[in-house]
C-alpha cells in the first residue's frame, strides 16, 4: 500500500512538472502565459513613451482645459446707430440670431448749453481772443456745433440756468462779450446691445459687424 502511494505521488509530481513547463501545450494542456508576447507584438512605437516633468504635466493640463472649457459669455455693445442702420441691423439680427439675444437701446441725450463767444470775422480775430482768454487762465473749448463757428466755448452745461450762473461768475473776471447759447438740442441716440454673447453668437458676428459699418462691437460699460 505504501509503495502504491509513493508511486502515485511520483507520477503526480512528474505530470505537474511536464504541465508546468508547457510540454503538454500541443495537447491543449498548459498554464496561462504571463509574458503575453502577442500583446508586445501589437505595441506601436513603445520607445516613444516617456515620463513627463511636472512643468510639462501642467502645460498639458492647461491645454486640455482650454479646449474643454467654452469661452466665457460677455456683453457687447456698438453705436450710436442711425435709423437706416437700425433697419438693416434688425434684418441681419433676426436672420442670424432670431428674435432674442439682442436689443436696441434708445437713450435720451440732454440738451447742452455753453458760454459762447463769437462769431468772429476771421481766424485772426479768433486767435486774438483765444490768446486773451489764455492770459486770463481761461481754457477755450472746442465747439460741437458747426453752425456756431467761428467761435469759442468757455464751458458746457446740462441746463441753461447752470450756464447763466457760470457766466455771471465770469463777468466778475472781466468777460463782457460772452453769452449763453444752446449748442445742441435734446436728442435720442440708439445703440445695439448683445447682452449675453455665447460661442454660438460669436460665430454669427461677421454679418452683424458688417451691418454696423464703422461702429465696432466693444465690451459693455
Amino acid at each position: 500500500m505504501l509503495r502504491l502511494l509513493i508511486l502515485v505521488l511520483l507520477l503526480a509530481n512528474g505530470t505537474y512538472f511536464v504541465w508546468s513547463q508547457g510540454l503538454l501545450q500541443a495537447y491543449g494542456l498548459a498554464p496561462a502565459s504571463t509574458r503575453e508576447p502577442e500583446r508586445l507584438a501589437k505595441q506601436v512605437k513603445p520607445d516613444a513613451i516617456g515620463i513627463l516633468t511636472e512643468a510639462e504635466i501642467k502645460r498639458v493640463e492647461a491645454q486640455v482645459r482650454a479646449r474643454a472649457e467654452p469661452a466665457p459669455n460677455e456683453c457687447l455693445r456698438a453705436g450710436p446707430v442711425d435709423e437706416a442702420q437700425i433697419v438693416a441691423l434688425r434684418h441681419v439680427l433676426e436672420s442670424s440670431l432670431g428674435p432674442t439675444g439682442w436689443q436696441i437701446d434708445t437713450l435720451t441725450v440732454p440738451s447742452r448749453w455753453i458760454i459762447y463767444m463769437g462769431k468772429f470775422a476771421n481766424a485772426e480775430g479768433l486767435a486774438k481772443k483765444r490768446g486773451e482768454l489764455l492770459a486770463m487762465n481761461l481754457q477755450p473749448q472746442v465747439l460741437n456745433n458747426p453752425s456756431l463757428e467761428i467761435g469759442l466755448s468757455l464751458g458746457g452745461f446740462d441746463t441753461q440756468a447752470e450756464a447763466s450762473a457760470a457766466l455771471g461768475r465770469l463777468s466778475l473776471r472781466g468777460i463782457r462779450t460772452a453769452r449763453v447759447v444752446q449748442e445742441t438740442a435734446e436728442s435720442l441716440t440708439s445703440h445695439l446691445k448683445l447682452p449675453l454673447v455665447t460661442d454660438a453668437i460669436r460665430a454669427q458676428l461677421g454679418p452683424i459687424q458688417a451691418a454696423l459699418g464703422d461702429k465696432p462691437l466693444g465690451k459693455c460699460d
